[in-house]
């Protein structure tokens, strides 16, 4: 089958030259994703707002920017930088691991070694603070130590993805909102970028309690049951992991130094399955990541609430309606953790 042509847009040339005028330079990574040098996130002066500004943007239409540093970049460096993007300052919900430099509160310190990070993280496709309203505007991701034989990131792009859907999908998922299985917020489905202004999808996969379906052409509501739960979320991946094949997602492999910077709401992502392969088969991998809070909720449409009792009785009588920290399991043995 050929490829679909990619609906990633290429560089604005406005952008462009704001970034060369300051020093930068910022070049398309293939098939998504930007490259940026000349900036220096050590610096303890953030770049003027207009650079920040362009940046932002062509993080939100290629999901996102590689970062190259010459050399080790410090964590404070690496949190300073983190607040340049979306709500300019972190927002960190994780659990701190022993080795996490200084016990810092905002590094979310990952590892395939539970002596040097938290392992396992992520194996499913996801958005950073599903259980947020506001989700994460933005989230870093500083390599520590890349594993000798790799073990990178699948990053996909949820408005390439959207417009790779069928039609009648399409129409669908646009009725859909997902239910946090762990705080019960409420997300769309499908959403408008506040930047772009693509229609996205979004899923946890990982935390995906319930799925609410505003009937067509009806003011009523009903949950899905085990068999659309499944089939939906089969789709929603499936969807995403064929961006690898037809131009929208990408399995990035870190080098040395590496500081990548995601559009939390234009991207999905998930650890390569590498990336959890032990020590003695691949390497110590480490990885630092941040969060930042995010600038508006992501609230679902037809009237629904922000958030809803996930933990208590099921409202509408039938269908999948699931709280704890692990979603529906729609795929029996796959690993879920968050």
């Amino acid at each position: 089958m050929k490829p679909r042509q990619s609906t990633l847009p290429p560089l604005d040339p406005s952008r462009l030259a704001t970034i060369e005028a300051f020093g930068g330079s910022i070049t398309l990574l293939d098939p998504l994703g930007a490259q940026v040098q000349g900036i220096d996130l050590s610096s303890r002066d953030a770049p003027p707002p207009e650079v920040l500004e362009a940046l932002e943007h062509e993080m939100a239409n290629r999901g996102f920017l590689v970062f190259k540093n010459k050399k080790p970049l410090d964590a404070d460096d690496f949190l300073r930088a983190s607040c340049w993007w979306g709500g300019r300052e972190l927002h960190s919900t994780h659990g701190v691991h022993p080795a996490t430099p200084g016990g810092n509160q905002h590094i979310f310190r990952l590892s395939n070694d539970q002596r040097h990070g938290i392992p396992g993280v992520g194996p499913q496709w996801h958005n950073d603070g599903s259980f947020n309203a506001d989700t994460f505007s933005h989230s870093g991701y500083h390599i520590i130590r890349p594993a000798e034989k790799g073990g990178g990131t699948y990053f996909a792009h949820q408005g390439a993805a959207h417009d790779a859907l069928p039609e009648d999908r399409k129409e669908y998922w646009s009725r859909l909102s997902s239910v946090n299985s762990a705080s019960g917020v409420v997300h769309p489905v499908v959403h408008e970028h506040p930047i772009s202004g693509r229609k996205c999808i979004w899923l946890h996969l990982g935390m995906t309690g319930a799925v609410i379906e505003k009937l067509p052409e009806e003011d009523a509501f009903r949950l899905l049951n085990a068999d659309e739960m499944k089939r939906l979320c089969h789709e929603y991946n499936d969807i995403l992991n064929a961006g690898l094949e037809d131009g929208y997602a990408t399995a990035y492999e870190y080098q040395e130094n590496d500081c990548v910077f995601i559009d939390n709401l234009a991207v999905a992502h998930r650890a390569a399955p590498e990336a959890h392969l032990p020590v003695e088969e691949q390497g110590l991998r480490i990885m630092h990541r941040s969060t930042v809070r995010g600038v508006q909720d992501l609230a679902p449409g037809f009237g629904l609430p922000q958030h809803v009792d996930i933990q208590g009785p099921n409202p509408l009588g039938e269908g999948v309606w699931k709280g704890g920290g692990i979603g529906f399991r729609w795929e029996d043995g796959i690993p879920m953790q968050n």
